[in-house]
């Protein structure tokens, strides 16, 4: 059984059972669980869609709790019933731990991939993995230390599954053809994330920096990056309603479902906090990392955030890299200010320097391979028990 939740893990997840077949083609595969489109297409059996389960927040989380208690109940029903000789649990740890828990206590091994990024917020949360999973898979470098600290040796590293995976399908000059962009022209990068409540509120100070750019400096071009889980008329619902809507019309292009070939033809971007980030590191597209949360989401969940810094890269990197605009930080003029010393002045190679050294710590690539090769070990280590 394989649980993934959101749309960066269904990615991850499908990889991985692609490779678990490739690792081991013999063994006569069965997969189910909480699938995205992805996973459904890899031929992961669906107990339930997690399609509409990707939500963050106290209030987003509660209007739809029931179908969370739904989703869980049917997989650990499914679980109990079909005995799979493990449960791949992938991200998604509000969701996961608690899942994590209920099978343990039916003697079914559990298998965490994607680990919870408990160095990050709710540290405490370190007995639910050490009680609970019998083998952590991690993605980050500095994870497995972390974990020993604590007396959790259970956690082997494999490597970030974006690594030496990132790379954009066509070059600089087909894609500036494509959506007509003038490639001698500074290009700028929009990508406020994956999620509509994201797309509502940070998008807007994203629009607000574009038109305060523009019109110092018309020759910039702007591409705003509409997730695959989007859709382009919504994308198109905030931007009639910015005050600038006709002027935003003719400065920023819109593009669906081409993330790294927009980063890769960029001179700076402004990202979303999120695996977008890393995106950008592997690329070399230097960046400014941004976020922005309901009020009550982030006085209840944000005092629970113990790290320096909240971007990836930053947090890979052990220092800040790129600038971090959070909450009350974000707004049209520090974003425009942030990204304009990117375009104009020296920071931008500086950074990219940097995040050569941060794709460097992600690893060598083929995570995947390594994940499930990692998982038929264990698996077999188990069935002579």
């Amino acid at each position: 059984m394989i649980v993934a939740g959101e749309p960066s893990g269904d990615a991850h997840a499908a990889s991985l059972v692609h490779a678990l077949r490739q690792v081991d083609p013999e063994a006569e595969w069965g997969f189910s669980g909480a699938t995205g489109p992805l996973l459904r297409a890899a031929g992961v059996q669906s107990v339930v869609s997690s399609d509409d389960l990707a939500i963050m927040g106290i209030m987003e989380v509660g209007r739809v709790f029931g179908q969370f208690w739904r989703a869980f109940k049917l997989l650990k029903q499914a679980a109990i019933e079909n005995k799979p000789d493990a449960v791949i649990l992938v991200d998604w740890p509000e969701f996961n731990l608690r899942l994590a828990r209920a099978l343990h206590k039916k003697n079914i091994k559990v298998i965490y991939y994607i680990s919870p990024q408990l160095w990050a917020w709710r540290s405490y949360r370190k007995r639910s993995i050490k009680r609970d999973v019998d083998l952590v898979l991690s993605i980050l470098p500095f994870e497995k230390d972390w974990f020993a600290e604590r007396g959790i040796e259970n956690v082997e590293f494999v490597g970030h599954p974006l690594a030496g995976e990132v790379k954009a399908g066509i070059g600089k000059e087909e894609f500036c053809r494509l959506v007509e962009l003038d490639p001698t022209r500074p290009i700028i990068s929009l990508l406020p994330g994956s999620r509509l409540k994201e797309l509502q509120r940070i998008l807007p100070p994203m629009l607000d920096a574009a038109v305060e750019i523009s019109r110092r400096h018309p020759e910039i071009q702007f591409v705003l990056v509409i997730a695959p889980s989007r859709s382009m008329a919504e994308a198109e619902s905030v931007l009639a309603r910015h005050p600038a809507a006709k002027e935003l019309q003719t400065k920023v292009r819109l593009v669906h479902h081409q993330m790294r070939e927009t980063l890769a033809a960029s001179d700076a971007a402004a990202i979303a906090s999120g695996t977008a980030t890393l995106e950008a590191a592997l690329l070399g597209t230097p960046m400014v990392v941004v976020y922005k949360e309901s009020a009550v989401n982030w006085h209840v969940l944000g005092r629970l955030i113990n790290t320096d810094h909240y971007g990836l890269v930053n947090l890979i990197a052990r220092k800040r890299i790129a600038p971090e605009l959070m909450q009350s930080e974000l707004t049209g003029q520090s974003l425009a200010e942030n990204l304009m010393l990117l375009v104009e002045t020296d920071a931008g190679d500086k950074m990219r320097k940097q995040l050569r050294e941060v794709s460097h710590n992600l690893g060598e690539g083929n995570a995947s391979q390594r994940a499930a090769e990692r998982i038929v070990n264990a698996l077999d280590s188990w069935a002579s028990l």
